[in-house]
């Protein structure tokens, strides 16, 4: 096909109501007013506190040196779980919270993009736990859900490999059920991102802060270059907050050189394979005591992983190697067949960064807890957390920004217990009932192919039929990226025009799965490419 040649109208007001600005005016808006909070990193923590105090009324900014959700928060494994390993050490309130996140998740904030999905633990012959154990754990498990998701029991061999034909059933003793949630965190980032901007925030990605703004010793703002053309400009705002992830110590040393590590970082490997049969479970093997290796069928792949272990290198370097996908494939052939361990079914390997307190003891027995340090120059510190529990954080850090003395920032919020607990993310709808009109809305002749219906269903809710609105307009951008795949090139417009995808990787590693599908080929990249330069403004 020829590349697309579609754009927006000059208003945008037919395709959304809260289009990403151009970025000349977003950094006019952040060069020239003066903000009560301006965040700095659009990962989990950052997004979900923009979107939180903008909600409550602030006048919030919010900037990243790279994508949003361009690091860590897009590498992870894509769970929304209550953390059945935590019931091991009597967390059984932090277990029950995070049941209760994923179920607000999944049915009023997200049903769009939070789906279902049942986990199968298998327990092998000299395996690290008994039958009776982890019997009694997936119980307790759903229990604590208030069995929202049936009741966690043990089932037979014979029937666990019924539901999953790669199950591997040699000296398999009994498999253990229980239910949690998926997501795809890259979706799930750029969504919360729009309900921040609904909010009233002003966002920029790629826009990287190189130093910070002082009056009379005090943090009030920064100084950012734009990373797409070099403009540098800055930032003023009474509080800011330090949402960088595993570069936040670098942050806080630039408000104070001699500021001690704060946290430490471990790293998470995962790998992604074409699936060779229906999975219609996950598999969560213990490794050993502590550690549960995935094979959760996701985005109509499989993804593996993940792996735990210290990293002191740079966060931008972090990558997959090949020690990690030998470890990944290794630790997966212990309930896998070797049939779907093929390394020709390899379609892609990522990295992220774990940002733990610090402490003794290793990284895999550590707290996965959030870590809140002010500075001497009063800019507020944020790490770690998961996205299970990220509005919760995110409803957290704001209450904690309520009580600072001495900036007046609680007289200007709305109570926090006065925020909306349930408001959706922008295209909230049941996913199945769009899926159904984008089929049935089709044109004569040019019916929607139910792939890539149920695909844009399940990525953008009801936002879905404006991506069905830019094929109307142009019906070349029906056609899909790449014939492997379900994504159609109306979704590259609308990630450049709507979605402040700037690069070829923000459109086909987060903003779509062409990446993790190992379907973004040289002529893929080079046409994506083509459609981000034609950008209007």
């Amino acid at each position: 096909m020829n590349t697309p040649q579609h754009t927006t109208d000059a208003s945008g007001a037919a395709i959304s109501a809260t289009p990403a600005a151009g970025r000349a005016e977003t950094r006019e808006r952040l060069a020239g007013s003066a903000y009560d909070l301006l965040v700095i990193g659009g990962g989990i923590l950052g997004t979900s506190v923009a979107w939180h105090a903008a909600q409550s009324g602030l006048r919030v900014a919010m900037v990243d040196a790279g994508d949003f959700a361009g690091a860590t928060s897009s590498a992870s494994s894509k769970l929304v779980h209550g953390g059945l390993r935590y019931l091991q050490t009597g967390a059984v309130r932090l277990v029950a919270e995070n049941h209760h996140e994923r179920r607000v998740l999944a049915k009023d904030v997200a049903p769009h993009l939070v789906n279902p999905l049942t986990f199968h633990l298998p327990v092998y012959k000299d395996g690290p736990h008994g039958a009776a154990k982890l019997g009694a754990g997936v119980f307790a498990y759903s229990a604590l859900s208030a069995f929202g998701d049936g009741v966690g029991r043990i089932i037979s061999p014979a029937k666990a490999a019924a539901a999953n034909p790669a199950l591997r059933t040699d000296n398999l003793k009994a498999v253990a059920v229980y239910g949690d949630h998926q997501m795809n965190d890259a979706r799930v980032a750029v969504l919360t991102v729009r309900a921040a901007v609904a909010a009233g925030a002003a966002v920029l990605n790629h826009a990287e802060v190189t130093g910070l703004r002082f009056t009379h010793g005090r943090v009030t703002g920064a100084e950012v270059r734009d990373r797409v053309d070099g403009t540098e400009f800055g930032i003023s705002a009474r509080l800011v907050l330090n949402a960088t992830g595993p570069w936040v110590d670098h942050l806080r040393r630039l408000e104070h050189p001699g500021a001690a590590p704060s946290v430490r970082l471990s790293k998470g490997a995962h790998i992604v394979l074409r699936r060779t049969a229906p999975w219609r479970a996950a598999l969560a093997t213990p490794v050993d005591k502590y550690r549960i290796t995935f094979a959760l069928p996701w985005e109509d792949q499989l993804l593996l992983g993940t792996t735990d272990e210290p990293y002191e290198g740079d966060p931008g370097e972090v990558r997959a190697t090949e020690a990690d996908i030998q470890q990944i494939l290794a630790e997966a052939a212990l309930s896998v067949r070797d049939t779907q361990l093929d390394r020709d079914l390899l379609t892609y390997a990522f990295a992220g960064l774990r940002v733990l307190p610090g402490g003794p003891g290793g990284v895999e027995s550590a707290k996965r807890e959030t870590v809140v340090t002010e500075g001497r120059g009063g800019m507020l510190s944020v790490a770690g957390g998961k996205w299970t529990t990220y509005r919760h954080i995110g409803r957290t850090v704001l209450a904690k920004l309520a009580k600072l003395p001495g900036l007046g920032i609680a007289e200007d919020m709305e109570p926090v217990r006065e925020l909306v607990r349930r408001a959706p993310l922008p295209g909230v709808a049941n996913p199945n009932a769009v899926a159904h009109r984008l089929l049935v809305d089709s044109e004569p002749g040019g019916r929607m192919d139910p792939l890539t219906a149920r695909h844009l269903a399940t990525h953008y809710g009801s936002l879905a039929l404006e991506i069905t609105d830019l094929v109307r307009r142009d019906p070349a951008l029906g056609e899909r990226i790449h014939p492997a795949g379900p994504e159609i090139w109306a979704q590259v417009v609308y990630a450049r025009d709507q979605e402040w995808a700037q690069t070829v990787d923000d459109v086909l590693r987060r903003r779509t799965t062409v990446t993790i599908r190992g379907l973004d080929t040289e002529e893929v990249r080079e046409k994506v490419a083509a459609v981000l330069a034609r950008r209007e403004g």
